[in-house]
């Protein structure tokens, strides 16, 4: 019998088979789908992926508390594309719904070599692609999908998965009200996986109510969990290419007279990339242990240890964030000076892996200068912030702005703004109290559908039982109408307006929430933006 057919089916029964194998071969990925992970760099799966992609493959629904940074995108990617390898033109078959644009693109683009390789296709509405609606995987965020949706330029009949991407970033910004509609058009049937670190209680409710029998992976919150007290690491946050911070974290070590730093890189293409860039800007890297180089690059730390023996006291620098608990101790457990380079959506899971690897990490170089009076507060309230909420949803936010400013500058326009808001919070004390608020509903229904305002008004008042003075402008676009009506009422027409059928068409309604960055509403998104 073929080894890896054997496993395959071993896997099949007995899915955490998978935790003790060492190759994508062996978690029964074909031969392909292989040669196409190893073009990218990709040869040996990290344990979140050892443990997602037996599940993922025999259809399970997955909750999985993870996030960029230990591999989780990969680990329900290359699952599913090995399961629907056979291909089907013209409807998309899994679809991924992604927190922002700009992340369904990146994640449309890092997939689009794999799934070439084995004839598959992707895309990503929003952005730059051409008939992404006809993709095998489509990547969108949910008003996007739902806009696609209303003008008919998307069906999601033939959907058999649906991948819910960063759950928590998506709720934090946008809530979770789109993607319940968009569940709405799919089958019960749908295999439905979530990725969400941490696993708030937001994202914990939605999945029971939307996840049947859905397996949770780590099978333990590892991201709460706090091991033996092993050391410090410092954290530097960059936008790519890491490499250029890489640099910064380099020059400032080796200023302070260290001979030599040691930087693990994720696999030998990478380290040669990184070694090419920090050689051209002066920094002669080399193989561990040459003592001709100021700059060690590695691969594996077993045998960086075997090639320079005791290194202790050698500043080590992880290029790439470890994707898992042993990694991290692997490469930074025999040295008292440890930096990451890490991303901003790599946050949460460099936090979560280091807490439970025993390492406090704190960001390099530290702030050592010292305020007063109104500064000081300032420091203080930042402080307090950052170490006790989770800012984590609002640096994957703000991560556009950090490529085309410092993150400094960022930070002080922020102050700015906050300065500002605490100043136009103060109401003029003429201003009247018993005007009533007003809430937009965006209604599913528009003039290409043959609407009057009368045909909205009239159902509004009859179904949901409330007056007309409650209902205020409404505004017909081609596709869609936008009403206002009494935030007290509010609740009560969307419900009493769903499902509903007017002018032969039935609705969908739900609050408006125009697109962060100006430029429209949430269900009216242009696919070329």
């Amino acid at each position: 019998m073929n080894p890896v057919t054997s496993v395959v089916q071993v896997l099949a029964i007995l899915p955490e088979a998978a935790l003790k194998v060492d190759s994508f071969e062996e978690l029964g990925l074909s031969p392909e789908l292989v040669e196409a992970l190893a073009a990218e760099g990709i040869e040996q799966p990290t344990s979140i992926q050892k443990s997602v992609i037996p599940f993922v493959y025999r259809g399970n629904n997955v909750i999985v508390a993870a996030s960029p940074g230990s591999g989780v995108t990969m680990s329900w990617a290359v699952a599913l594309l090995n399961r629907f390898h056979d291909r089907q033109e013209g409807n998309p078959r899994v679809l991924v719904l992604t927190p922002s644009r700009d992340r369904a693109n990146d994640l449309a683009e890092s997939m689009s070599p794999i799934a070439s390789h084995i004839g598959q296709v992707v895309g990503a509405l929003g952005s730059q692609w051409v008939q992404p609606e006809q993709a095998t995987l489509l990547f969108a965020t949910p008003g996007d999908v739902l806009a696609s949706c209303t003008t008919h330029e998307l069906a999601l009949e033939p959907v058999e998965a649906i991948v819910l991407d960063q759950a928590t970033r998506i709720d934090e910004f946008d809530g979770l009200e789109e993607v319940e509609l968009v569940l709405s058009y799919l089958a019960s049937t749908t295999q439905r996986i979530v990725t969400s670190l941490p696993v708030t209680s937001a994202v914990a409710d939605f999945c029971k109510r939307h996840l049947r029998r859905a397996i949770s992976l780590p099978s333990a919150d590892t991201s709460v969990a706090d091991g033996p007290r092993r050391g410090t690491l410092q954290f530097r946050i960059t936008t790519e290419p890491l490499e250029h911070e890489a640099l910064k974290v380099v020059e400032n070590i080796l200023a302070t007279g260290t001979p030599h730093v040691l930087l693990y890189c994720r696999n030998d293409d990478r380290a040669a990339d990184v070694g090419d860039y920090l050689t051209l800007h002066g920094y002669l890297a080399g193989a561990p242990g040459d003592t001709k180089v100021p700059v060690w690059l590695g691969v594996n730390p077993l045998e960086v240890r075997s090639a320079i023996g005791d290194h202790k006291h050698i500043p080590i620098i992880s290029c790439d964030v470890p994707a898992d608990v042993d990694d991290l101790d692997r490469r930074h457990g025999a040295s008292d000076q440890g930096f990451v380079v890490v991303l901003p959506r790599e946050i949460p899971h460099l936090r979560a892996t280091a807490r439970q690897a025993g390492y406090e990490v704190v960001p390099f170089p530290p702030e050592i200068r010292k305020s007063a009076g109104p500064i000081a507060a300032l420091h203080d309230s930042i402080r307090e912030v950052i170490e006790k909420e989770d800012i984590a949803p609002y640096l994957f936010a703000l991560e556009s702005l950090f490529e085309e400013y410092d993150s400094a500058e960022v930070a002080a326009a922020l102050a700015l703004l906050s300065k500002r808001s605490v100043t136009t919070e103060v109401a003029p004390a003429n201003t009247p109290t018993n005007v009533p608020a007003w809430a937009k509903l965006f209604v599913g229904i528009g003039t290409r559908d043959g609407l009057q305002p009368g045909d909205l008004l009239g159902t509004i008042t009859g179904e949901a039982n409330v007056s007309g003075d409650t209902v205020g402008r409404i505004e017909i676009k081609e596709n869609y109408t936008l009403v206002e009506v009494h935030d007290s009422v509010a609740q009560d027409v969307i419900a009493a307006l769903n499902g509903r059928t007017i002018c032969g068409r039935a609705v969908r309604a739900d609050f408006d929430r125009p697109q962060r960055g100006g430029g429209g509403h949430r269900l009216n998104r242009s696919r070329n933006s």
